[in-house]
């Protein structure tokens, strides 16, 4: 089965007509998406967009051998006019399916917001997923589904879609996930290719072709990542980004719970609120035996305050016990650390702070903990295939 994307944008394109904003300035060239439209082995078609027929022609492709057209979203705006030749589009009732004269079915999968989900089977079997924007499909229970040989969806916008795939079975390692959809949420070029790679997923520009089972490009998702940041950059947001395309994620809270203090009680109330649903939260710093096991992608948040509390297990914050055996004692705990880190079967995505550019604390105990935060990063980053730093909201990547 043959799969043609006359256009992988958001439903008003990229760039947005007018929009001042700087994803949409930059969007040039290959980086500029039509709104989503799909031609199925040039027989069916999902999505009537403006300009359909032009952009197949670029594609090499006509819409003269179209038998369906299947509409997915509402539309906003004045109504697309409908090439001559091709039949009128319409909607399939969620759950009902259709046989096509060219061997396709199409059947429509009901979704959690306004829409149809199409499931399109082609004549040799092939199983591709099409979902519109802001869609996941609704009802899919862990372990019930066959995985689709690609999956065409809305990444970006709804990554707990991809994470319910997976968990239904729907999305396995060979499956080749598309995003579209694309807006201005995210910035195109490298920026979009590196998130989209942390979700298993990849995209394409407008017109390209792909063979539906073909999965030699799907990405590797990086196994163990370690994302630095300084105070406020942003790198929390980014490593729950990384794993929020996946369900059953344990979020570990190395920083516990601190009685009567409303302003850390307010910043642990933050990230509650942005973790998805399906994740589970272990407030621990003993992180060897959380590595040993397998399970489910751990994302640990932060490395820094697992420091804290290793060094005052130590009695690093009095000279004579620091001289006397503590420094030893934290020696040996970071590389149990990074030792468990580097035979770990989990994903794991562990958060640090950057401390070592900045203002040199004005105590010893302070100095000394900035420069054994300096080797847990360096230790922790050796045995990690990607590292990223994150800068006023930017992740630099470091390695991989």
């Amino acid at each position: 089965m043959e799969l043609t994307l006359l256009g992988t944008g958001a439903p008003a394109g990229l760039p947005r007509p007018d929009c001042p904003c700087a994803v949409c300035a930059g969007a040039l060239g290959v980086d500029a998406r039509a709104a989503t439209a799909l031609l199925v082995d040039g027989a069916v078609l999902l999505d009537l967009t403006p300009g359909a027929a032009f952009a197949a022609a670029r594609a090499g492709h006509s819409l003269g051998g179209v038998r369906q057209v299947l509409l997915s979203h509402p539309h906003d705006g004045p109504a697309v006019e409908v090439p001559a030749g091709l039949p009128q589009p319409g909607r399939v009732p969620d759950g009902r399916e259709l046989a096509l004269l060219t061997g396709h079915r199409v059947r429509a999968v009901a979704l959690d917001a306004p829409g149809t989900g199409y499931a399109v089977t082609g004549p040799d079997g092939q199983r591709l997923l099409y979902l519109p924007p802001g869609g996941a499909p609704a009802g899919l229970e862990e372990g019930s589904g066959e995985a689709y040989d690609m999956v065409v969806a809305d990444v970006v916008g709804r990554p707990d879609a991809l994470a319910r795939l997976r968990a239904a079975g729907a999305v396995g390692p060979t499956t080749d996930v598309i995003a579209v959809h694309l807006d201005h949420d995210v910035p195109p070029g490298a920026e979009l290719r590196r998130r989209l790679a942390a979700a298993g997923a990849r995209a394409v520009p407008d017109g390209t072709t792909l063979a539906v089972g073909a999965y030699e490009d799907v990405p590797d998702v990086p196994r163990r990542t370690l994302v630095l940041g300084g105070a406020r950059s942003g790198k929390s947001v980014e490593a729950e980004r990384r794993l929020e395309a996946f369900p059953d994620v344990l979020y570990v809270a190395t920083g516990g719970t601190r009685g009567g203090d409303s302003e850390w009680a307010s910043r642990v109330a933050v990230h509650r609120e942005r973790r998805p649903g399906s994740w589970r939260t272990a407030e621990t710093c003993d992180l060897v035996p959380l590595l040993a096991e397998d399970g489910p992608p751990l994302l640990i948040d932060c490395l820094s305050l697992w420091l804290t509390d290793a060094m005052d297990s130590v009695g690093a914050w009095d000279d004579a016990e620091w001289a006397g055996g503590g420094e030893r004692a934290l020696r040996e705990r970071v590389r149990e650390l990074t030792e468990a880190l580097r035979a770990t079967r989990r994903t794991v995505v562990a958060v640090s702070n950057e401390v070592g550019s900045g203002i040199v604390p004005a105590t010893a105990s302070g100095r000394r903990y900035r420069d054994e935060l300096g080797r847990l990063n360096a230790a922790f980053a050796g045995e990690c295939e990607h590292v990223l730093l994150v800068v006023a909201g930017q992740a630099m990547v470091l390695r991989g």
